[in-house]
């Protein structure tokens, strides 16, 4: 397997935590968002994902896109720890709060969005950071409430960590990139604690990373 992603990326960082519950280690390929124009946008990355977002992986099927597709398809077809419920509700459940955060909170500010804000509609630093601040505060709020409501375990969704603290770890991370207030979370701070001292976990930290900067 080859694994294309940055190391800022939280679509990536997701992806990397997985890998590491699962014991697999991908080639690596670093795609830089930033330099060159952005490296994700060059025809050569294009050929491999139109979308032209990272992560892909490409395997020997074929080439996968989006981080939860990419961790659904690692979990129905590789070893290690298992990420999802075998039980249909709960992973139903599961997969809810994994899109609360990979489909509602992380898109309002992915790094092409506040490219836009900044460039075609001239907002500051300031006002995008505003708003980064406001769209992630209301969706960890959400994520709070439902982590309080299933408090059955050290992690999101019982004893072991699977898809929601995979999803959970690097929009945390994310929201202090963008000074958001974290004191109103206090369960999905405890979670994050759980999680920071697994080396899953701590392995797939941005800033440690090959390509990190």
């Amino acid at each position: 397997m080859r694994f294309y992603g940055y190391f800022r990326s939280s679509a990536a960082y997701r992806c990397r935590i997985a890998f590491n519950l699962k014991g697999i280690e991908p080639e690596f390929v670093s795609v830089h968002l930033r330099r060159d124009g952005g490296q994700h946008k060059k025809p050569e990355f294009a050929d491999l994902n139109p979308q032209k977002l990272v992560p892909a992986l490409e395997t020997d099927q074929g080439v996968l896109s989006q981080s939860l597709a990419i961790i659904e398809w690692l979990d129905e077809t590789q070893g290690g720890a298992k990420l999802l419920p075998d039980d249909p509700f709960q992973r139903a459940e599961v997969r809810s709060f994994a899109l609360h955060i990979s489909a509602d909170i992380h898109p309002l500010a992915n790094l092409r969005v506040l490219q836009y804000l900044k460039g075609e509609l001239g907002q500051s630093d300031e006002a995008v950071e505003r708003w980064c601040q406001a769209w992630i505060g209301q969706g960890l709020a959400g994520c709070e409430e439902i982590a309080r409501r299933h408090k059955n375990g050290a992690f999101c969704f019982g004893d072991k960590p699977g898809l929601a603290d995979v999803c959970l770890m690097p929009q945390l991370h994310s929201a202090r990139r963008f000074n958001c207030a974290l004191d109103a979370f206090p369960r999905l701070l405890e979670i994050e604690k759980t999680c920071a001292a697994l080396p899953a976990f701590e392995k797939a930290r941005p800033e440690i990373q090959p390509d990190a900067e």
